[in-house]
């Protein structure tokens, strides 16, 4: 298997699928996240792993990264206020 052409049909098929799928998961959460749907979602289509480890770095972890943030500032001005 050397060649693109020893590879069987259903390989090909499995993979466009996967694809589309793929493409489809970072479209629907970059819409939630309100993070360029269209960006993620046709990168996701066009190779893989490359685009889902980007979004998880920089949008998934960013997000997660912002919103502890907050958290720990809203928590200390509670707890200044208290005093």
């Amino acid at each position: 298997m050397n060649e693109q052409k020893d590879l069987p049909l259903w390989f090909w098929i499995c993979l466009g699928i996967f694809l589309l799928i793929q493409g489809n998961l970072l479209f629907r959460d970059a819409r939630k996240r309100g993070r360029k749907a269209w960006f993620w979602g046709l990168w996701g289509i066009t190779g893989t792993p490359t685009p889902v480890i980007c979004y998880l770095l920089f949008v998934v972890w960013l997000d997660r990264r912002r919103a502890r943030k907050l958290k720990t500032e809203r928590n200390e001005t509670k707890g200044g206020e208290r005093e």
